[in-house]
């Protein structure tokens, strides 16, 4: 059983200091669960002057805690006790400093007075960050305690004015817990009505199960008084029994009275005690000490399912986050380059389920092609560029001194050439529509690789590899979708114009140049040309019976407003032609390109750095780099504590 108990509180005692050092000492702050909450311990809690801090030292036989008038106690302070067998000396180790072993507790006190100014300043504020002290004895039994600062109705001098809340806010996180018991320590000179710790145990544990009740200073009642409705539970009623002690007095701590010396002297008051001999057996501090390592052994094993649970879910999120942040990076070139490559490759995926649409945003590729370059081409100013007033002054300088005898051939080809000139504007603005997209597309992808989040500096990288690329398939692209423009003016569709003079003689009627509504069937039909002066077909007033001039002015409007419209008809032919072949020409130079192509080059440039150069590239965010290190940290320790849980089940 010794061993046992021995192994469960040692188990717990190791948990716990394993807590503080990762920054878990309670409270719901913590990402995950914590293991601090779930460990059972032992709270003890009292006023001011209650005796707090002398029941400790009695359950130690040690006087190694800070004194003074005031909050001595300013920080909590997890006391875990160690039996020791034989003559050992005795000895005590801080959680801080690990390999130090201090065997004067004269040194403790200043140590632990020392390490609470390391946090809280030379102030007389608190602080809820435990100190983690052990103490190796034979005189004492295995057991946690956990001193808390002891309860205040006002603020002194040097303190805020909110110290009485902190200090009730802070015992109440210990004291809260389901699996915490409470040490409440209340002085016998006092009304136990009154008691500060039983006030807050009421309130947090109302049927009594989780308090023992410690009444100090029975030698310090009035004569003819004693707290024996309060020790016999008639005062107040809890599931556990009530424990008198007698601690030092002031005097005694003056003098530095022996430890072991009081203990004797203790027994000795409750033996020969005429009101409380017949409670003898159940009284002192070390009856006490006792009392509560037997119950904490209890509590810790009754509870170890539930804390191997916590612990179990806690290693599945910790391993889910880890999973999540990306495991540590190899230190060799080789697997740094391979990893690099994996998150290159992790990204192009992205990328390319965005554009062929596993992922939203390459539909807007398409919505360039359907919609912006349509609204392009309809925007453009052939109206004016093929009024009667324009297509009279460029026919007229395309004669130059000697008019045209039949067809204005140099002012067909002006006017064609001037308004194949606007198709270059629509073309190069749905080349930059789609490298705009492509772009964002991009952004979106390096957001997306979850992978990728951990290191900012690759990120980077590839964006810039990414836009270096998306900018020569740009410049690619342009290059073509003008030679397409470029193409249509070099060579004119002469078949176009050779139709001309049979649709005139066919009695084609030509549409004015200023009707944009032609029909697909009109364009490939286009009018007769003004120029075939052999007929009067679709000559404004002909039909009407003109009988001046049957055949009409060369030079009048009639005859300018046929040559815009011939114009206009093959204009909109074209305009079809470059609405279907510039998409053509985007997609292949860069939509295709960037999805087959997009980091070719940064490809090149990584295999040929060295070893330090892509070690830059997979610099971390340290955020994240801190938070692994601590994610890591707390698994191992919840792993640890599973197996040794396991261990000290099989012993049991």
């Amino acid at each position: 059983m010794t061993a046992t108990m021995e192994s469960l509180i040692g188990l717990v005692n190791r948990i716990q200091r394993a807590c503080t050092a990762l920054g878990d000492y309670g409270g719901d702050d913590s990402t995950f669960s914590s293991l601090w909450d779930a460990l059972p311990s032992v709270a003890v809690v009292g006023g001011q002057s209650s005796g707090k801090s002398s029941v400790l030292e009695s359950i130690v036989g040690r006087d190694f805690l800070p004194r003074g008038s005031g909050i001595v106690t300013r920080r909590p302070l997890v006391l875990q006790l160690h039996k020791t067998e034989g003559k050992q000396e005795e000895y005590a180790e801080f959680g801080h400093l690990p390999r130090r072993r201090f065997t004067d507790f004269a040194l403790v006190r200043k140590e632990i007075e020392d390490e609470t100014d390391r946090i809280t300043g030379k102030t007389k504020q608190i602080s809820p960050i435990p100190i983690h002290l052990s103490i190796y004895s034979p005189n004492v039994v295995n057991l946690t305690l956990i001193d808390l600062p002891g309860l205040t109705k006002i603020a002194v001098d040097g303190q805020s004015d909110t110290i009485v809340e902190d200090i009730e806010n802070m015992v109440r996180l210990y004291v809260d817990k389901p699996n915490s018991i409470i040490l409440a320590i209340s002085p016998a000179n006092q009304d136990i009505a009154t008691s500060d710790a039983i006030k807050l145990a009421k309130e947090v544990d109302p049927s009594g199960e989780r308090t023992f009740g410690v009444v100090t200073k029975l030698d310090l009642m009035d004569k003819g008084t004693n707290a024996l409705d309060v020790l016999e539970g008639r005062a107040y009623r809890l599931q556990h029994p009530w424990v008198g002690v007698v601690n030092r007095s002031q005097a005694d701590i003056n003098k530095k009275t022996d430890m072991m010396y009081a203990r004797r002297r203790e027994r000795e008051y409750f033996a020969t005690s005429p009101d409380y001999g017949h409670l003898a057996n159940k009284m002192g501090s070390e009856y006490l000490a006792k009392l509560l390592s037997q119950h904490l052994e209890t509590v810790i094993k009754s509870k170890i399912p539930s804390i191997t649970s916590l612990i179990n879910k806690g290693i599945d999120e910790m391993e889910a986050e880890l999973d999540r942040l990306g495991r540590p990076i190899a230190v060799d070139a080789g697997a740094q380059l391979y990893t690099i490559l994996e998150l290159c490759r992790a990204f192009d995926k992205i990328f390319k389920e965005h554009l062929d649409g596993g992922r939203p945003g390459g539909d807007r590729i398409y919505g360039v092609f359907d919609n912006q370059l349509p609204a392009a081409l309809r925007k453009l100013p052939f109206d004016r560029h093929l009024s009667l007033q324009n297509v009279r002054k460029v026919v007229s300088e395309a004669d130059g001194y000697q008019p045209h005898l039949i067809a204005p051939e140099q002012g067909y080809r002006r006017l064609i050439e001037g308004s194949l000139n606007y198709f270059r504007g629509p073309a190069e603005a749905s080349v930059d529509a789609v490298h705009f997209v492509l772009k964002e597309l991009v952004r979106k992808s390096i957001g997306e690789t979850e992978e990728l989040r951990r290191f900012p500096t690759l990120q980077s990288a590839i964006a810039a590899a990414a836009g270096e690329a998306l900018e020569k398939f740009r410049d690619e692209s342009k290059k073509t979708v003008v030679r397409l423009v470029d193409m249509e003016s070099s060579y004119l569709t002469v078949d176009f114009f050779r139709k001309l003079p049979q649709e005139v003689e066919r009695g084609g009627p030509a549409p004015p140049p200023g009707d944009r509504r032609t029909s697909s069937a009109d364009r490939r039909n286009p009018p007769a040309d003004r120029g075939n002066p052999g007929s009067d077909r679709g000559i404004p007033g002909a039909d009407r019976g003109n009988a001046v001039d049957p055949l009409g002015d060369r030079y009048g409007d009639a005859h300018f407003r046929r040559i815009g419209s011939n114009v206009s008809s093959y204009i909109s032919m074209v305009s079809d032609t470059i609405r279907s072949t510039i998409p053509k020409a985007v997609v292949l130079c860069q939509v295709k390109e960037a999805k087959q192509n997009l980091l070719n080059y940064f490809y090149t440039q990584i295999g040929r750095k060295e070893g330090k150069q892509l070690g830059e590239l997979l610099d971390e965010d340290p955020t994240l780099m801190s938070k692994r290190l601590e994610i890591a940290k707390r698994l191992e320790l919840y792993k640890v504590s599973r197996d040794e849980i396991d261990a000290v089940s099989w012993v049991r």
